[in-house]
C-alpha cells in the first residue's frame, strides 16, 4: 500500500530519535542482536504481506540499532583516561588549515602514532590542539611557527577527554566534537627545558594528504593578501578586514574569519544564515552550474545524443555542488544540503513524481542515515521546516504570480514572508530571539548576497581582482544591515518557552502559513500565545535563588530574588573573539528573561571580568560595582561604584550586605593595578553575604579570590560568616580555604568553579580534604556543570551535567 513507504520513513526518524536518547550506550553485541531483529524482521515483510504492516517498527528498529553500533564503535576509540595530563609524543598530519587567534593557534591533527616515555600508546585519529604563543620577542609574546595542512608534525602535546561547559540552554561543545569525529582536545607543549627532555617541535614533511584543505588554506591567505590596505591606514584596513571576512567565510565556510562584532549585526538582522556557506548557497550553486551546464550541453549534438541535457545538468548540478560544499569545509549543513539535492535529483532521474510529504521524508531520512546526530542541530530543524512549509503553501502559487521580474520579486517576497512566519516560534524556541527587521533585510540581502556577492568570491578564485569587487559589494550591504540593526527593537529576545509550549507555537506558525482560509488559519493564533507570554519561574518573595554558571576557568554567579537580578562576576576571557560573556552569559541571561540589576565585579582579575564587556552591551540598565581601579576599561563602558564592607541593600525581603573590602583596601589595591599584583587584586575582593529573613535563616556567602590573610581578618572582625552554601574561595586555591574559616563559615554545600584539568590544579587536594574531614559537600563546576541552588531547600543542588545526560557527554570518574 501506499502508505508503507512513508510508515517506514517516518519510521526511521523515530528510531534514530529515540536512540539519541540514550544516557549510556548498551554493549555492541546489544545492538547487534536488535540489527538482527530488525533484518529478520525485513525479511519475513518481503516474505509474508501481512509483516509489512509493521514496516514502521522494522525501519525504527533498523535505525536504532545502526546508529547505536556506530555511536559504539566510534566511542570505542576515545582517549583512554590514564594518558590524560601526559606528555605525549605525536606523529601525525595536519587534517584542516589552522586556525590563527591572538593567543596561537588552533589546528586539528590527524594521528599517525604516539610515544609516552618512549613506549607507543594508542590514542584518538583525530584531535584538537591549541599552539600557544609563548616567551618575549621585543617584549611581545613570540607567535607559533606557521602550519599549513597537509604538514606532518611530531609534537609534544597534553591531551584531555573532549569537555564543554554545560549551561542551561547552552552550546553543546561535546556533541559538536562529536560530529566532527573529535575525541580529544589539548594544547602543544614546547620549552627549552621541555624540548631537551622530549624534542622540540618538528615540520617533518610536506604531504598530498588533505589535499582540499590546503587549497583552502591557499584560497584563505590569497584573499588576505589581496584585499589588505597596502597604504596601511588603520580605519580602511579595519573595514577591509571585515569585509574580508565574509568573503573568505563565503568561499572557503572559515566562519572564524568573520569578526564577532558582524556576527552581531547579521544576527540582529536576521542575515546570519547569508554569511556562510549555507543551505541556500548549495542549492543556489547548484541551480546555477546546472543552468548552465545545461546551455553548454545544449550546444553539442552528439552530447545531446549520447545523454540528454536536463539529466546531464540535473546531475552536474549536484556533483559540482557536491564539489562546492566539499571545498568549503564540507560542514554539516553543506552535507544536509547535498544529501536532500542528491535525493531529489534521483528521484526525477529515476522518473518517479512522490508526494512532496515523501519526498521531504526520504530526504529526512538519508540526512539521518549519513549523520544522525543533525537531528539534535539547529540547523536541521530549520532547514527542513523550512523546506516542508515552503512545499506545503506552493500549490498553485507558480501559475498564479506574475511572470517576469514582477513575478520573481512576487516569489521572493512570498517565500519570505512564509518562512517568517513559519520560523518565527521555531526560532524563538531554539534561540530565545528573532529578528524583527529580518523580513526587510532579507529581502535586499538575500539576492544582493546569493546573486551578487556570492558569484564575484567565487569567481576571485579564477580573477583575484573579483574578490576586491565583491567587498565592495559586502561593505555596502553592511552599511544598510548596521543602519537596520540600530533600529529600536531591531531584534526581540524572550525567555526559551518549555518544549510544550514552543512546539505549539510552530504548529500555530505553520497554520497561520498555510494557504487556508484565514478563518482557519486564525486558530494558531491562541497557539502562540503559551511561548510568546512564557516567564520562569521566580523564587517567592523571600526567598532567593543562586545559578553558579559553568564558565571554565573563572566565576560568574547569577542571584535571582522574586523580582531582582544580580550577577557576581563575568567569567573568563578566551581571546579577542570569545570570552564567557559572549559565550555562556549572555545567551543565559536572554534565555531566562532577565533584566540584570547589579553585575559586581568581585576584583579586577580577567578570569572574573573578561566577560564583563559583552553582559554590559546586552544589559543596559544593569548596576556596576565591584573591585576594579578607576582607569579600569570597563570604566568606560559604564562608570563602577566601589564595593566596601558596610554597603547593605534589600531586594524583595532578601537582604544582602558586603563583608569586606574595608573602605581604604579598594585605593590601595588601585594604587599598584599597574603592577598587575595579583596578591592585592585577589585581597579586594568583594565578599557579599545574602540571607533570607527570620531567626534561621538561609544563608549564601560569595568570596570572590580572598586568600587566608583576608579570612583571618573576616572571622577576627567577627563577620557574620555562617552560612548554607560558600563559593570556595580562589577556585579552591591552597591559598585559600583555611580550617580557621571554614569552622567559622560552617557551609553545609560549597561550590566550586573551577576550569576541567585546568593548568592551576584547582581545586586543591589538600583544600578538598580539608572539606572532607568537615564533612562539607564540594559541588565541582568541572563535574556538576552550571549549579543550581535555592535558599527554600538549602540541602539540594540541582546539576546541569545530571540533566538530561546523553551517551556523547564526558563522563567524569567519581
Amino acid at each position: 500500500m501506499a502508505w508503507r513507504l512513508p510508515a517506514a520513513l517516518a519510521g526511521w526518524l523515530l528510531g534514530t530519535a529515540l536512540q539519541l536518547q540514550q544516557a549510556a550506550l548498551w554493549p555492541l553485541p546489544a545492538y547487534a542482536g536488535t540489527l538482527a531483529l530488525a533484518l529478520a524482521g525485513a525479511w519475513l515483510a518481503w516474505r509474508v504481506p501481512r509483516w509489512r504492516a509493521l514496516a514502521w517498527l522494522i525501519a525504527a528498529l533498523l535505525a536504532w540499532s545502526l546508529c547505536g553500533l556506530r555511536a559504539g564503535a566510534f566511542l570505542a576509540g576515545a582517549l583512554a583516561p590514564q594518558l590524560q595530563g601526559q606528555d605525549l609524543r605525536v606523529t601525525g598530519v595536519v587534517a584542516a588549515m589552522p586556525q590563527e587567534r591572538e593567543t596561537g593557534l588552533r589546528l586539528r591533527l590527524q594521528v599517525e602514532s604516539a610515544l609516552l616515555g618512549g613506549a607507543p600508546v594508542q590514542v584518538p585519529a583525530l584531535m584538537d590542539l591549541s599552539w600557544y604563543a609563548q616567551g618575549r620577542h621585543q617584549g611581545e609574546l613570540a607567535p607559533p611557527p606557521a602550519v599549513r595542512a597537509g604538514e606532518r608534525w611530531r609534537l609534544t602535546v597534553r591531551l584531555k577527554a573532549p569537555h564543554g561547559g554545560r549551561n542551561p540552554h547552552g552550546f553543546d561543545y561535546e556533541l559538536w566534537l562529536w560530529e566532527q569525529g573529535v575525541q580529544a582536545t589539548g594544547y602543544v607543549r614546547t620549552s627549552a627545558r621541555l624540548d631537551a627532555l622530549h624534542g622540540p617541535p618538528q615540520r617533518l614533511a610536506a604531504t598530498w594528504r588533505h589535499p582540499v584543505e590546503q587549497l583552502r588554506q591557499r584560497v584563505r591567505d590569497a584573499i588576505a593578501r589581496t584585499l589588505a590596505d597596502p597604504a596601511g591606514n588603520p580605519v580602511q584596513d579595519g573595514a577591509r578586514q571585515r569585509a574580508a571576512g565574509v568573503v573568505t567565510a563565503l568561499v572557503t565556510g572559515d566562519q572564524r574569519a568573520i569578526e564577532r562584532a558582524d556576527w552581531d549585526v547579521f544576527r540582529a538582522t536576521g542575515v546570519a544564515h547569508l554569511m556562510s556557506i549555507s543551505g541556500l548557497h548549495i542549492t543556489l550553486f547548484a541551480w546555477l552550474a546546472a543552468a548552465l551546464l545545461g546551455r553548454a550541453w545544449r550546444r553539442s549534438q552528439w552530447l545531446c545524443l549520447a545523454l540528454p541535457a536536463p539529466t546531464a545538468a540535473l546531475a552536474g548540478g549536484v556533483l559540482l555542488a557536491a564539489g562546492y560544499a566539499l571545498f568549503s569545509g564540507w560542514g554539516v549543513p553543506a552535507q544536509r544540503t547535498v544529501c536532500m539535492l542528491a535525493v531529489v535529483a534521483l528521484l526525477r532521474l529515476s522518473g518517479r513524481r512522490w508526494p512532496w510529504p515523501q519526498v521531504w521524508l526520504l530526504a529526512c531520512a538519508v540526512v539521518l542515515a549519513a549523520d544522525p546526530w543533525a537531528m539534535l542541530q539547529p540547523g536541521f530543524w530549520l532547514s527542513f521546516v523550512a523546506v516542508a512549509v515552503l512545499f506545503a503553501t506552493d500549490s498553485g502559487a507558480a501559475s498564479a504570480r506574475p511572470s517576469g521580474v514582477k513575478g520573481h520579486f512576487h516569489a521572493l517576497l512570498r517565500e519570505q514572508w512564509v518562512a517568517t512566519l513559519a520560523l518565527t516560534p521555531l526560532t524563538l524556541l531554539l534561540f530565545g530571539q528573532v529578528s524583527a527587521v529580518g523580513l526587510l533585510a532579507n529581502l535586499v540581502a538575500i539576492p544582493w548576497t546569493t546573486l551578487v556577492v556570492t558569484p564575484l568570491a567565487l569567481l576571485g578564485v579564477l580573477w583575484a581582482p573579483l574578490w576586491q569587487a565583491a567587498a565592495w559589494c559586502v561593505q555596502g550591504l553592511s552599511v544598510l544591515l548596521q543602519w537596520l540593526a540600530t533600529w529600536p527593537w531591531a531584534q526581540i529576545a524572550l525567555p526559551v518557552a518549555p518544549l510544550w509550549a514552543g512546539v505549539a507555537a510552530v504548529a500555530g506558525g505553520t497554520l497561520l502559513a498555510l494557504p487556508l482560509p484565514w478563518r482557519v488559519r486564525a486558530l494558531g493564533l491562541p497557539l502562540l500565545l503559551p511561548a510568546l507570554w512564557w516567564q520562569p519561574p521566580r523564587p517567592a518573595p523571600g526567598q532567593f535563588e543562586l545559578l553558579a554558571a559553568d564558565v571554565g576557568q573563572g566565576q560568574a554567579v547569577l542571584v535571582r530574588t522574586a523580582s531582582h537580578t544580580l550577577l557576581y562576576d563575568a567569567g573568563p576571557r578566551d581571546h579577542a573573539d570569545s570570552d564567557a560573556g559572549e559565550r555562556v552569559l549572555v545567551p543565559l541571561l536572554r534565555a531566562l528573561g532577565e533584566r540584570l540589576d547589579l553585575l559586581m565585579l568581585s576584583h579586577r582579575d580577567s578570569d572574573h571580568t573578561g566577560g564583563a564587556a559583552a553582559v554590559l552591551a546586552q544589559q543596559p540598565q544593569a548596576a556596576l560595582t565591584g573591585s576594579i581601579e578607576a582607569g579600569h576599561e570597563l570604566q568606560a563602558l559604564r562608570p563602577a561604584t566601589p564595593c566596601v564592607a558596610g554597603q547593605r541593600w534589600d531586594w524583595d525581603g532578601v537582604a544582602f550586605e558586603v563583608l569586606h573590602p574595608a573602605a581604604g583596601d579598594g585605593a590601595r589595591a588601585a594604587s599598584t593595578a599597574s603592577a598587575a599584583s595579583t596578591a592585592n587584586t585577589n585581597a579586594t575582593s568583594c565578599v557579599l553575604r545574602i540571607a533570607t529573613p527570620g531567626p534561621a535563616p538561609a544563608v549564601a556567602l560569595l568570596v570572590g579570590d580572598i586568600e587566608q590573610a583576608q579570612e583571618q581578618a573576616l572571622v577576627a572582625g567577627a563577620a557574620p560568616l555562617a552560612a548554607d552554601l560558600l563559593l570556595v574561595p580562589h577556585h579552591g586555591s591552597k591559598t585559600s580555604s583555611s580550617a580557621l574559616f571554614l569552622d567559622a563559615v560552617q557551609p553545609r554545600t560549597a561550590l566550586v568553579q573551577a576550569g576541567y584539568r585546568n593548568r592551576f590544579g584547582h581545586p586543591a587536594s589538600e583544600v578538598l580534604g580539608r572539606y572532607r574531614e568537615r564533612k562539607i559537600r564540594v559541588v565541582e563546576s568541572a563535574r556538576c556543570g552550571a549549579a543550581t541552588w535555592g535558599s527554600a531547600q538549602p540541602l539540594q543542588v540541582h546539576c546541569e551535567r545530571d540533566a538530561g545526560q546523553r551517551y556523547w557527554q564526558h563522563h567524569m570518574a567519581p
